[in-house]
């Protein structure tokens, strides 16, 4: 059999389906899966033999929806839509109408509006590894839970090796940024954990983050603090991954980067402002020990993915100590 597999945004989202699209890739070694999804994440895909990723435009338009049918519906006998947005269901209907079966992630977009929105609700949402799950279930297809890590990337690794050296003492990656302001902490709250952790000689700090304005930010926090190298828009995806791979600890935002550190087996400290993990977001495997959020407040969770504003004006979620954010380090 051919699979379909449409996911081509965000990169924490794909990041996700890798632990689940690995399992099938392992059980059915004899099917052929075609991811289609953002031309620069393919590396996370790479070791899987019987698995080919498609590059499509992450805005994919009406003309894009309708190439991609016309390139695609000969080469697959089977669609599982992991994105279900108006695009991907043009594409499914054409695909229905070229006789292929269809079978579209449940992301339960009610409930999570009731629990942010309207507060009701208390019970932890299933994890979007459990959705991607279902999904595939119900095209017939089982997965496990087997995934610990991407296998190391060789030519990747030893570029890695080429501009940063030897490793000696400790190796911290911290990825301040989110695209959302409510799932940031503020920046002198992000400074402070820099210099607390930049004052131990042996401790090398590693910045990460996307975009010119992050890039920019990140490469002047840089000249400031000693031991800190920033790394925001210099490596490729697989050696970002190689890198996380040689740290000790990242911290991160509930951002993509969680996501990336599981896809390596590695431990990530978590902070989590306006969103909650019981919406479903929780890296892979990764403990509930690490993760840092303000338990005391009742508007918790008010949003899925991030927003700019605070319905209190305040972003109270957002106050959290630095030094709870060091013992956890």
């Amino acid at each position: 059999m051919r699979y379909l597999i449409i996911r081509f945004a965000t990169l924490g989202n794909v990041a996700m389906t890798v632990p689940v699209i690995a399992s099938l890739s392992r059980r059915y070694t004899d099917d052929h899966f075609i991811v289609a999804g953002k031309k620069e994440l393919g590396a996370m895909f790479a070791s899987m033999p019987n698995v080919q990723f498609y590059e499509v435009d992450n805005h994919l338009d009406w003309q894009g929806v309708w190439d991609l049918w016309r390139s695609l519906r000969d080469q697959v006998d089977s669609v599982i839509d992991l994105q279900d947005v108006p695009r991907t269901r043009a594409l499914d209907l054409l695909m229905r109408l070229s006789g292929k079966r269809v079978t579209r992630v449940r992301y339960g977009r009610l409930r999570k509006q009731l629990i942010t929105q309207l507060r009701w609700g208390s019970q932890p949402l299933p994890s979007e590894f459990d959705r991607y799950r279902d999904a595939f279930r119900r095209a017939g297809l089982e997965t496990d839970t087997e995934f610990e890590a991407l296998p190391v990337n060789t030519k990747a690794a030893a570029s890695v090796k080429k501009q940063f050296g030897k490793k000696e003492g400790r190796w911290i990656g911290l990825a301040p940024f989110a695209k959302s302001k409510s799932n940031m902490l503020p920046y002198r709250v992000t400074k402070e954990v820099i210099e607390r952790l930049t004052t131990d000689e042996q401790t090398t700090v590693f910045l990460f983050g996307a975009g010119v304005i992050e890039s920019e930010m990140l490469r002047q926090w840089a000249t400031v603090f000693p031991r800190t190298i920033s790394v925001a828009g210099q490596l490729k995806l697989e050696e970002e991954l190689e890198l996380m791979r040689c740290l000790d600890v990242m911290i991160c935002m509930d951002s993509a980067n969680q996501h990336l550190s599981s896809l390596v087996g590695h431990r990530a400290i978590s902070i989590w402002c306006a969103t909650h993990p019981m919406i479903g977001f929780m890296g892979w495997k990764q403990r509930p020990e690490d993760i840092i959020q303000r338990q005391d407040l009742k508007c918790r969770p008010c949003t899925c993915h991030g927003t700019n504003h605070c319905r209190y004006g305040n972003y109270a979620c957002r106050q959290i100590e630095v030094e709870t954010i060091i013992q956890s380090i």
